[in-house]
Parts: C-alpha cells; structure tokens; sequence
C-alpha cells in the first residue's frame, strides 16, 4: 500500500514539477486523467511499448508511433500499461488552443473525427516532428517571465496543431460518413464556413435551414463532436468579430449594426465573454504601448 502512495507522489511531483500555468508536460501515462487536467487538451504520444484506456465508453490501444488527442482528458479511464510504456504528453488551456484554431472546416471536421476515434497512427518521420514540437514547447514553458510568452507558447502550439491536421488529414474521416446524423454535421460545417454566423448565431436559424428541429440539430452535434452547436457559431464568429474591431473606421455602433446584435449592449456583453474585454478594452489592447 505504501508502495502504491509513494508511487502516486512521484507521479503528481513529476506533473507539477513542470506545470507552468496553463502548459503542462510529463512523461507519465498515469498522470494523463488527473483532475489538474480537466481544463486541458492532451497530447499523448507513444515512443514505445503498449497501453490502454477508456474514452466515451470506448476501449482503445496504443502502440508505438500512436499519438492520442483528448480534450478535458480527465474523462478518460481504466488506464493501463506494459511495463515497457515510454511515452510524453503535452497538455494546454482548452480554450486557449480553440482560439488558436482558424474557424476551416478541416480544423472543425478533425475535432469532429478525433471525438469519435482520438488515436492517430503516425510515421516514424511524423512521430519525430511531434515530439520535436513537444520539446520545444517544453524547454520555453520556463519563460513564463517573457513578455509575449503566451504569444510564444501559441505559436509553438500552433506549429504541433498543424503537424497534427497533416498526419490527420490521412485519416478524413468526415468524408467516410454516410448517415444522416453525419449529413447534418457536414452541412452545418458547410453553412458556418460561408461566414453566415457575422449575423445569425441562434441555433434555431441553422436548424430551420438543414429542416430539423432545434433540439435534434443540438443533440445530433453533441454526440458527433463533443461539442455543442453554440460553441461553433462562436467559434466562425469570433474571427469576424476581430476584424471588425481591428478597422478602426468602424464604429462600434456600426459593428454592432453589420453583425446583427439587436443592441449595442448586447454587443459588449459578447465580446467580454468570449474575448475576455469590452469592446472598447480590446480596442485599446490594439494600440502600441509606450514607454514613458
């Protein structure tokens, strides 16, 4: 019993060791569902031996070369491995990395594939590129004092997420589907990506347009995804929002007007959820600092 609690010690030491906000690394397989996880997306890659684990109800098996993608990977279970596991993970803020993501229907449609399958078999020369990327990620996660730090942090996340979409582009899977539940995720993909969300964002309007009921349209993205029809209105929206308020020409009256927002305190409600600043405060995190 000892033994066992000793061994979870050095196991949470050896997290926490390198835990620096919200950039986690380890190499410990048992450390990859801990509660300090539940707010991350996990990226586990298999350098040698076997495991096993649990996710949304599925059993899946790990090999070498296999890299899994969890987000909130806390609900993962029943994990298991050989004594011979070698493997590394790198975990960040989910929201953060979804920020990073530009709103294609590729980085949509892997989140979508990933939900229902969250392991990707790669190359050795693919295998190699990802761990590069989670070594670099690693040895500047002790830069927290860096100015753009979070800057840096994101484009090193952003070049291990493009090594991802190109080992998983191999792997399309929304292009293999042929029922309706997958008919309705494929053109809700195709209909954000005309940029309809800049004035519609009820779930109501996109389940008028594919002829089904807003709940069926609701339930139907959840259990494909993982994520709800909300979240990826926002997600086109967002993208939009920032150029407008990046054009100084426009007022913020006028932005509210041109994406839809039936006031203009409605407007500013929306940009502080989802960019953490009114309006007025993102606009003037635009402008240059100087030193006085």
């Amino acid at each position: 019993m000892l033994g066992k609690k000793q061994a979870f010690c050095a196991r949470l030491i050896a997290i926490l060791s390198v835990m620096k906000a919200d950039f986690l690394y380890s190499t410990d397989f048992y450390g990859m569902n801990t509660r300090e996880l539940s707010h991350t997306c996990m990226h586990l890659l298999c350098l040698a031996g076997e495991a096993s684990f649990v996710f949304n109800e599925r059993c899946y098996h790990i090999v070498k070369n296999n890299l899994v993608v969890i987000p909130m990977p806390d609900r993962v279970c029943n994990l298991a491995a050989h004594a011979d596991l070698q493997v590394e993970w790198f975990a960040a803020d989910y929201k953060f990395l979804q920020n990073l993501l530009p709103s294609n229907n590729y980085s949509i449609g892997g989140s979508i594939s990933l939900n229902q399958d969250p392991v990707i078999k790669l190359s050795d020369e693919q295998a190699q590129h990802l761990l590069d990327d989670f070594h670099r990620l690693r040895d500047r996660m002790d830069d927290s004092h860096v100015q753009f730090y979070r800057e840096l942090m994101g484009s090193l996340c952003l070049t291990m997420m493009y090594d991802i979409f190109e080992a998983h582009a191999q792997r399309d899977v929304t292009d293999t589907y042929t029922d309706r539940t997958a008919y309705i995720v494929k053109q809700l993909m195709a209909l954000l990506s005309t940029g309809i969300s800049r004035t519609e964002r009820d779930v109501s309007y996109y389940a008028e347009r594919l002829n089904v009921s807003p709940k069926y349209l609701s339930a139907t993205i959840k259990r494909v995804t993982g994520h709800s029809v909300t979240s990826y209105i926002d997600r086109h929206t967002i993208p939009i929002l920032k150029s407008y308020l990046n054009d100084e020409r426009l007022s913020l009256t006028q932005i509210a007007e041109i994406m839809n927002f039936t006031t203009l305190s409605y407007f500013s409600r929306y940009c502080t959820k989802h960019l953490g600043q009114s309006p007025s405060e993102y606009r003037l995190s635009l402008q240059p600092k100087l030193d006085l």
